[in-house]
């Protein structure tokens, strides 16, 4: 069975979706494009890739066998594209970046301004969001995470350590001294609850209830600032909001390493590197 590698992208898009509809929503064409190309590809194999059930398409075993030389097809297409986009000479382009939110305003903001005194024609693209997006499949140039990259092929180094700090409004903090358990707990939602700033703050208050849980930093401080409770924050967060005071009295929480990755056919691409220069020289090793 030959494929081309549109129908490829087709195929690959629906097998992750679970539906015609997702899919050409993620590839931005029409359902019925997709519909027809799924329907071509069925015919030349002739028999079905995917089944309908009640939670979506899933693969046959016909499809199932497609599915490694799609996967195939894809990484020697996305490895061709970054080694393209690698060997680009001029200092310009968009530059995808990813990072915690609090991140990007907090601790990057000033290494874009930087970047755009220096190279301004380079274009920062940042993707605030908690998710780790795959560096593989180009879905970021750059990341910034508080864990080590497990991908392979990926170009990583610590960066920094990151504190943190305990913080609330004057009225919390008053609060908080005087009747421990009379404060509420601001924390990471149960996906993150192994983060070691959790279990801090636990063990700090344990008689003190869990009032609100997110994955960002950045509602977390919004709610702290609104009096709902104390909460751990990045420094540069938590000091950086007009009307939390850090809670110095009651402990300091742990502190996080800042690794930054990128995948090693990237390691040419001009942009990349300049931007790996001025976050070095601006953030340095340590961050105290």
């Amino acid at each position: 069975m030959a494929m081309e590698w549109s129908d490829v992208r087709i195929f690959l898009a629906v097998a992750r979706a679970g539906s015609l509809g997702e899919a050409a929503r993620r590839l931005d064409v029409s359902h019925p494009t997709v519909g027809r190309r799924i329907k071509a590809l069925e015919e030349e194999a002739e028999q079905p890739l995917f089944r309908r059930t009640k939670d979506g398409l899933v693969l046959t075993d016909a499809g199932d066998r497609v599915l490694s030389l799609a996967e195939s097809m894809e990484n020697s297409a996305l490895s061709m594209e970054r080694r393209l986009t690698g060997n680009h000479e001029r200092l310009e382009g968009i530059l995808r970046v990813s990072s915690a939110d609090w991140f990007a305003a907090f601790v990057l903001a000033p290494v874009f301004v930087e970047m755009g005194r220096l190279h301004p024609a380079v274009v920062p693209e940042v993707i605030a969001s908690y998710r780790l997006l795959d560096l593989s499949r180009r879905e970021a140039d750059l990341a910034f995470r508080i864990v080590p990259f497990s991908e392979p092929d990926i170009v990583q180094r610590r960066l920094m350590t990151m504190p943190y700090g305990l913080y609330g409004t004057a009225d919390t903090v008053a609060a908080a001294r005087g009747d421990p358990a009379s404060v509420g707990l601001i924390l990471m939602n149960s996906a993150q609850s192994h983060f070691p700033d959790v279990a801090w703050l636990i063990e700090r208050f344990p008689d003190s209830s869990r009032v609100f849980t997110s994955t960002s930093r950045s509602v977390q401080a919004q709610m702290c600032l609104r009096g709902r409770g104390i909460a751990v924050l990045p420094r540069p967060l938590g000091d950086g909001t007009a009307g939390l005071q850090r809670i110095e009295a009651l402990g300091t929480p742990p502190t996080r390493d800042i690794w930054v990755g990128y995948h090693q056919d990237l390691r040419h691409m001009d942009r990349l590197r300049a931007m790996l220069d001025v976050t070095e020289k601006m953030l340095g090793r340590d961050r105290k």
